[in-house]
């Protein structure tokens, strides 16, 4: 399978890892079609652009019905206040629950409920934060949690796409990943690039890219793929 001419929806790709994986599908000869708040930022990108609310039940129908995607991939979410626990309100802890999982709830619930292309593949982008968890990222860590596990009950509820969960590990120079980046050098009493040079691995944008095109193209998937620097892995491998 190859991604040429076939419609590949990314919700959430105006920036960060999300754009990386609407500039390597559109290289791969994918029609892309990038979600998002804001769709400025694809002003200089050959894709379809439509703003919506990734949170809005309706606006999942409607983009499935409207664009039956052979590949759907879900990076949409809010960014994380990246200050310890004791400096959060409960509407800054919360805000990636009612962003980042109400997002895999709806959009998730739609494919289930939609009559898709044959052969459709779902990947949901998660966080390693999720196993690790994350001090400084409020309720972060626990709504990646729920998206991973939102995935697996679509993909035992599936009678037809196929539903696979990403893992990313830190990726420094997008807008969460600089987030992370300044809150742990902060509470390490380091530099922001002495931090991002003790990372093994780092992830890109095009790193994720890579990734997405690769899951899209697998004769089979597993269920979920821890993905860094050195590209995807499947987690339990």
């Amino acid at each position: 399978m190859t991604l040429k001419d076939r419609t590949v929806v990314v919700v959430g790709g105006s920036r960060g890892l999300g754009r990386g994986v609407v500039e390597a599908c559109r290289e791969a000869g994918a029609r892309v079609v990038a979600v998002a708040r804001d769709v400025a930022p694809l002003s200089t990108v050959d894709v379809e652009a439509v703003a919506a609310d990734a949170t809005d039940p309706e606006s999942a129908r409607r983009l499935l019905d409207a664009y039956r995607p052979d590949v759907l991939v879900l990076v949409a979410g809010a960014v994380p206040p990246g200050v310890a626990l004791l400096d959060l309100t409960w509407d800054d802890f919360s805000a990636n629950w009612h962003a980042d999982t109400r997002i895999a709830f709806e959009w998730l619930g739609a494919v289930l409920r939609t009559r898709p292309v044959p052969g459709t593949r779902v990947i949901v982008f998660g966080s390693q934060a999720s196993l690790n968890g994350s001090p400084i990222s409020g309720g972060y860590a626990g709504a990646k949690a729920m998206v991973h596990r939102l995935t697996q009950y679509a993909r035992l509820e599936s009678r037809g796409p196929t539903f696979t969960a990403v893992l990313p590990a830190l990726a420094p120079g997008t807008t969460v990943g600089d987030v992370a980046v300044r809150g742990y050098s902060a509470r390490q009493g380091i530099a922001a690039e002495a931090f991002v040079a003790r990372l093994a691995a780092p992830l890109t944008p095009a790193i994720a890219g890579a990734a997405v095109v690769a899951l899209s193209t697998m004769d089979s998937v597993a269920d979920s793929y821890l993905l860094d620097g050195a590209g995807i892995r499947p987690l339990d491998g």
